[in-house]
């Protein structure tokens, strides 16, 4: 229930009411309702006086709260018209600046784009396109030019955006004459400098600048170049590898030319950077490359230089490799229809092929070149002659004896002395050319020899006398023969032998996958034993070690930390002496274990050692010679026989022999005669 401000008067009220409906009310109860009405108006006409007091007071606080009030509305209205204001200025700045934060990460994500894609690139002239292209985008260039800085300090124009031709003027960054920095044009202050240069107006206030030759391309080619930001491309060493000039920028919404906007010249810059970083990063890319090559190439020459009969075999293998390698990747039909090398197969490859002999480091060149069968340091056949020598004399010596005793039978001893030199001269004879290897030797001739061995003549010197440490070794607990000694005309001593252990082998041939009979000893130097030799010129022992320059190659080729490009190398290089048929060495391949590469290696291989003219344990063969017993190595399993009919097809064989084989080496050649023939049903 609420408050009742009159609930007095209201009570008086009630009770004079009550009075007036008695209708038997007393004159006395009326008059004392009466004074009770009259004292109870008077008490209310005392209240309303002391509340229209209150209420005056009450309605001027009101009118002043109220004046504030207004006030207060009038100034929150100037406010409120202040802030629509800031906030329609405030909206065009967010929208202007959200426009300008979006061009920014427009040109952040493209510089970040071309970056990548900078970073990426391998191939030098792609990479300089890219730098032009990139920076006459970011820039909003009308067009754009490339200076590169070559060796002998000069710019050269290298790229531009449009097609005119580039000139073939080069700026010098010093003066020829006084050798002073040239800060008058441009480019090459740039250049020097590192600094960038941006001008407005090609033909308003330049400065110190000469723009002379821009206004005369300007005046020959019809075009207008009026603004102009020339950057540096700077190394990490801040060496100066060339200059992005840019020309003419274009307005975005109207296409017209206007000036570079200072807020993107930081990145053209950092497009710069990135492009000379990139470029630097390619140069010396490719300069380690040359320096490998070069490296590889000094290694190859120098085992040719180890001999003089196999000099230039490791440089012509990849040039024969890559003429036929070239052909098969021309070819879109056939087993090779889908071969194919990318650049970086092709630096394998050619690098295989220089390398492929490597290993021949190890190989003493003795052995390499071993052109008789005596021949060890220095060819052992005088030796023996020398022992002829002797028993010459001897017989000389006999003869002249036996005519002091019988000097009447002068004649019957001259006969025989005579016919005793002939028989010594026929046996040095047989003897000597034993001595030169050949496909084959009769059974008969070395029974021949043993006969001829067995011929003594006698040794009055002690054969220890001089030797070297290793050599005294070897005779470790054999006495020495008495003087005069009887020695065998041609003799197999134990001395000849050279045992494993003067040189066991460095590496453990299952470990590699070598599958190879390891002869029991190094050398076997027996004159019988080499002499005997029925094909070549080579002993167990040393055709071992010519092959093993295979094993020697994968090891050492294996052991290098080649790129990822070139693990393929020690595979290509190591593989060119195994088989279609795994008859091979090292490893005993078949046809299905080895590259594409590896087998066209082989045959270059092959080609190249067959028609050499500089063998000694051989004449050159001629074009049809080394063809034909191409086509019986193919016939037997031993090269590819698709590769060698791809050979014989593609000419490889005639353009490689116009360029290294002798012209009397160069016959006709049907090659019909010698293309694998089809295969009966």
């Amino acid at each position: 229930m609420g408050f009742d401000l009159f609930e007095d008067e209201h009570a008086v009220l009630e009770h004079s009411k009550k009075i007036l409906k008695k209708e038997d009310a007393s004159p006395q109860e009326l008059r004392d309702g009466l004074e009770n009405l009259l004292e109870g108006y008077q008490a209310l006409f005392k209240g309303n006086k002391r509340m229209m007091r209150v209420s005056d007071r009450n309605e001027k606080k009101l009118k002043d709260a109220h004046s504030r009030i207004q006030s207060h509305q009038d100034e929150l209205a100037k406010v409120h018209q202040a802030l629509e204001l800031h906030a329609e200025t405030l909206e065009e700045r967010v929208v202007e600046r959200t426009a300008a934060l979006a061009l920014s990460q427009r040109k952040l994500e493209k510089l970040v784009e071309l970056g990548i894609g900078l970073t990426a690139e391998t191939n030098t002239d792609r990479l300089m396109e890219r730098i032009l292209a990139g920076g006459r985008e970011i820039a909003n260039a009308a067009r754009a030019t490339l200076f590169i800085r070559t060796e002998d300090d000069f710019l050269t124009f290298a790229y531009r955006s449009d097609s005119d031709k580039l000139p073939d003027t080069r700026l010098p960054l010093y003066d020829q004459q006084t050798g002073e920095p040239i800060h008058h044009f441009v480019s090459t202050h740039v250049a020097l400098t590192g600094e960038t240069v941006h001008l407005d107006d090609v033909y308003g206030d330049t400065g110190n600048f000469d723009l002379v030759g821009t206004r005369q391309f300007d005046a020959a080619s019809g075009y207008r170049t009026e603004s102009m930001l020339t950057v540096a491309l700077q190394s990490r060493h801040g060496e100066s590898l060339g200059v992005l000039q840019l020309l003419n920028a274009l307005d975005p919404e109207s296409g017209e030319v206007t000036v570079f906007d200072s807020e993107l010249i930081g990145f053209v810059e950092a497009l710069a950077s990135q492009g000379a970083m990139a470029l630097d990063n390619l140069k010396l890319m490719k300069d380690q490359e040359k320096l490998f090559e070069a490296i590889i190439q000094v290694l190859a020459s120098a085992i040719d230089a180890k001999s003089p009969y196999t000099g230039g075999h490791c440089e012509r293998v990849p040039e024969l490799g890559k003429l036929l390698a070239q052909s098969i990747c021309d070819i879109d039909e056939g087993p090779f229809a889908d071969f194919s090398m990318t650049e970086d197969e092709w630096k394998a490859f050619y690098l295989a092929g220089w390398l492929h002999d490597c290993g021949k480091v190890t190989t003493p060149e003795y052995v390499v070149d071993k052109a008789t069968k005596l021949e060890t340091i220095y060819n052992r056949i005088h030796e023996i002659r020398m022992r002829f020598e002797v028993l010459r004399r001897d017989a000389e010596i006999e003869y002249l004896k036996e005519i002091a005793k019988r000097p009447s039978e002068r004649d019957a001893l001259e006969q025989q002395r005579d016919e005793r030199f002939a028989e010594l001269e026929e046996e040095f004879a047989f003897v000597a050319t034993s001595n030169q290897g050949g496909e084959f030797m009769d059974p008969s001739r070395i029974e021949r020899l043993n006969q001829i061995a067995n011929r003594s003549w006698l040794r009055h010197f002690d054969d220890r006398l001089g030797l070297s440490i290793a050599e005294l070794k070897r005779l470790d607990g054999i006495a020495p023969a008495p003087l005069p000694a009887v020695e065998k005309l041609i003799a197999d001593k134990p001395q000849h032998v050279i045992p494993r252990s003067e040189s066991p082998l460095s590496y453990k041939p299952w470990e590699w996958g070598f599958k190879v009979e390891i002869p029991k000893n190094l050398y076997d130097y027996g004159e019988m034993r080499n002499l005997s030799i029925s094909r070549g010129t080579l002993t167990e022992e040393e055709r071992f070690k010519i092959n093993e320059h295979t094993i020697q190659t994968i090891i050492m080729l294996g052991q290098l930390p080649f790129p990822h490009i070139l693990s393929g190398v020690a595979e290509m290089a190591g593989s060119h002496h195994e088989t279609m048929m795994g008859s091979g060495y090292p490893k005993k391949l078949n046809r299905e274990d080895m590259s594409v590469q590896a087998r066209i290696l082989a045959i270059a291989d092959i080609f190249e050692a067959l028609t050499a003219a500089d063998r000694p344990y051989k004449p050159p063969k001629t074009l049809s010679q080394s063809l034909k017993i191409m086509g019986f190595m193919r016939n037997d399993g031993h090269i590819d026989p698709d590769l060698f009919d791809l050979f014989l097809r593609s000419g490889a064989w005639q353009e490689y022999a116009e360029r290294y084989l002798k012209p009397q080496q160069i016959d006709s050649v049907d090659i019909e005669q010698f293309l694998s023939k089809p295969k009966r049903p």
